[in-house]
């Protein structure tokens, strides 16, 4: 009989042909299912596939009566209860290697959008505002030469370094687990502390998973140890960044600007953050592509036909589970 999978939204099955064989697969009709529905289907299934952002709650693992596996269509994972999964023995999965490149070239282009401006006076000239063309008008930053601080020195941030050497930026970094020397010089990037990190960058970049550690990781006491005019991109999670707090150090100058991908209450974004020209704002759209929403079903699947066949899946989130 065919392993039965839950999908919870409509992600491209053309990503999915790796189930088409030995597994049943049942995707909404529509953009997703309810919680309600998924209440009353999860328990006739063996796999769930949750989209990130998607809550799955204590109650609705405890209903998934024959879940072996949760194999999440994202990076992120704290849509999930991880500890409510593992006291099930139900093992869950991410999709971390897909959303490298995707992410960090985000943040880049975040990153140029804003300290060249572009954001800002495309809108202007749409909107016919008033704009001087002169010589001494207009004028942003360039990145050559201007120090990059990476917060979280995973795969994205890596990639992150990369762009920013090529555009001649100097790199600090600061992760729990320092590179190899080898790896230092191949990026570029030298290792610092924190409170340090936060002195010297023009430029801040967050790739951190949200966590009780680094929950509100950037607040008002992390903001004025900043240099003057130091300009913050978050493509990580919201919560890495205590918002009312980033909204005063903008409003009162000390900050250039932000670019944000993610917010602390998404889909809602602060109206105070609307209404400033130096923040570009994008919604959640990190791995908003065709071909990287394809590769990502193609990872969850391959996460759950490795189970199948008795290999621990390589995106394993929660090893200590006795499986």
């Amino acid at each position: 009989m065919a392993h039965k999978v839950l999908v919870t939204h409509r992600i491209p099955v053309e990503g999915l042909k790796a189930l088409e064989e030995n597994f049943e697969i049942k995707l909404p009709e529509n953009r997703h299912f309810s919680h309600e529905e998924l209440r009353e289907m999860i328990s006739d299934y063996d796999v769930l596939i949750p989209v990130f952002g998607f809550e799955i709650s204590r109650d609705l693992i405890e209903n998934g009566k024959n879940l072996k596996i949760i194999a999440n269509f994202g990076v992120g994972y704290n849509n999930i209860d991880v500890e409510a999964a593992t006291e099930q023995n139900i093992m869950v999965t991410n999709t971390p290697k897909t959303v490298i490149e995707p992410t960090a070239e985000l943040a880049f282009a975040l990153l140029l959008s804003l300290v060249r401006r572009v954001a800002e006076f495309d809108r202007k000239i749409k909107h016919k505002e008033e704009i001087h063309w002169e010589v001494m008008a207009n004028l942003g930053h360039t990145l050559e030469g201007k120090t990059l601080g990476i917060i979280g020195m995973g795969n994205i941030g890596k990639s992150m370094a990369l762009k920013a050497r090529a555009f001649g930026m100097n790199i600090l970094y600061y992760t729990r687990s320092p590179l190899d020397y080898t790896d230092e010089k191949a990026y570029s990037a030298y290792y610092i502390k924190f409170e340090e990190l936060l002195r010297r960058s023009d430029v801040i970049s967050l790739h951190t998973p949200l966590t009780e550690k680094t929950h509100h990781l950037l607040g008002d006491n992390k903001f004025m140890k900043m240099k003057k005019g130091a300009f913050v991109i978050n493509t990580a999670r919201g919560a890495v960044i205590h918002e009312k707090a980033l909204i005063r150090y903008l409003r009162n100058g000390h900050l250039g600007g932000a670019g944000l991908d993610v917010y602390e209450f998404e889909p809602n974004i602060s109206e105070e953050l609307l209404e400033m020209s130096n923040v570009v704002l994008v919604p959640h759209i990190g791995t908003a592509n065709y071909e990287t929403r394809k590769a990502m079903a193609e990872e969850a699947a391959n996460n759950v036909v490795k189970y199948y066949k008795g290999v621990r899946p390589p995106n394993l989130v929660n090893p200590e589970i006795n499986k």
